[in-house]
């Protein structure tokens, strides 16, 4: 379903704002570097603002704020809310509440970036239209109990300019005078701003359409190892809506995750506590539910197609199939249900085993009769 854009419902103030910060990243900026050249100290000052705002939106308003995956000291929240309003993504209030409303109307026409209104509008078109009417804060009463978390809503656009702009300039021109305050303001703040907003609008976007879905087959978030190297692990979203108040997205060890680390990291410097996570059964549960539902969608879908020498095969093949995996599943619960707990981890090493190989015979035939 496309969402038709009304021109009364535009919100010009981040319209306009979006516009002025593209402009200034993919031409200002691009200038400067031209003309004056970039030095290591903008480089770094760059990385350091890119690592503070993208982790600040991650681990705190997602991970810590949107999902209570875990519980943190001050510190840990005042650093999170100063450099996630630097983000220019809003208050962790209002970003909470889009984000947990989200999730509990995910691909439905009350899911703020839907993305069956197309991937523009869940990429940035529904920050540039006004919702109507305006959804009340009415799911994020526990946050309005947080001191800081109401200071920083009170105050976000000053700390996001102060912060997120004119610091870096300033210290660009204690770096190199007018010039260094020049590119710091360029590089390290209008550029770093469209990079780290574009990398967090792809989770809505683009891990809404391209990946895979290995936790669950019925939503339309995606698994994507390309998008969690630009953002800090967030890229493994469909298990992320399957089990979003586990503190960890990549949940698999070769999962790369540097969210989840700097979580773990926290923990134990006694700076962070109470990390949520899923037994490792369940996960194994709902890869299973998922390859069921995968190999079924790709039965019903070669039962409707005419007649052919393949179809009877592929009949067959995704039967065999099915028999298969509902066999090991019954197995595999009959053994979670005998030890009356969660299993060891060898044991779910071989039941992780078996769940990829099902997988790998499904990939296989829907290569086999080209039917992916």
């Amino acid at each position: 379903m496309k969402t038709k854009f009304s021109f009364e419902r535009v919100d010009w103030t981040n319209t306009i704002f979006m516009l002025v910060i593209c402009l200034i990243a993919l031409i200002g900026a691009p200038l400067y570097v031209v003309f004056y050249g970039v030095d290591v100290f903008q480089i770094v000052l760059f990385l350091f603002y890119v690592l503070a705002t993208g982790m600040s939106i991650t681990l705190g308003y997602h991970r810590l704020f949107a999902h209570l995956s875990f519980k943190a000291k001050w510190p840990v929240k005042l650093f999170t809310l100063i450099f996630g309003a630097c983000a220019f993504e809003n208050s962790a209030l209002k970003w909470v509440s889009d984000h947990r409303t989200h999730h509990k109307h995910t691909d439905s026409d009350d899911d703020p970036y839907d993305i069956s209104k197309g991937f523009f509008w869940a990429h940035i078109g529904w920050i540039l239209f006004r919702q109507e009417p305006i959804p009340p804060f009415d799911n994020v009463n526990d946050l309005k109990k947080d001191k800081l978390v109401m200071w920083q809503y009170r105050y976000d656009k000053r700390i996001a300019l102060l912060v997120g702009l004119a610091l870096p300039a300033m210290l660009g021109f204690l770096w190199n005078g007018p010039v260094g305050a020049l590119g710091a303001f360029l590089i390290a703040g209008v550029l770093r701003i469209f990079v780290v907003q574009q990398c967090t609008f792809f989770i809505n976007s683009l891990c809404h359409t391209i990946g895979r879905r290995p936790y669950c087959s019925e939503s339309s978030a995606r698994d994507s190892f390309v998008m969690s190297l630009f953002t800090f692990g967030e890229g493994y979203h469909n298990y992320h809506h399957e089990f979003q108040h586990d503190y960890r997205n990549g949940v698999k060890p070769w999962n790369f995750d540097p969210t989840k680390w700097a979580i773990w990291t926290l923990a134990k410097f006694g700076l962070a506590e109470d990390l949520r996570r899923v037994p490792r059964s369940k996960i194994v549960l709902a890869e299973m539910n998922a390859a069921r539902n995968s190999a079924e969608k790709e039965l019903l879908r070669i039962q409707e197609l005419p007649e052919s020498d393949w179809k009877e095969k592929a009949i067959r093949a995704l039967n065999n199939l099915l028999e298969r995996i509902q066999n090991i599943y019954e197995e595999f619960i009959a053994e979670i249900d005998s030890r009356k707990a969660d299993l060891s981890r060898r044991c779910m090493h071989s039941w992780n085993r078996k769940t990829r190989q099902l997988l790998d015979e499904l990939a296989d035939i829907r290569f086999q009769f080209r039917i992916a």
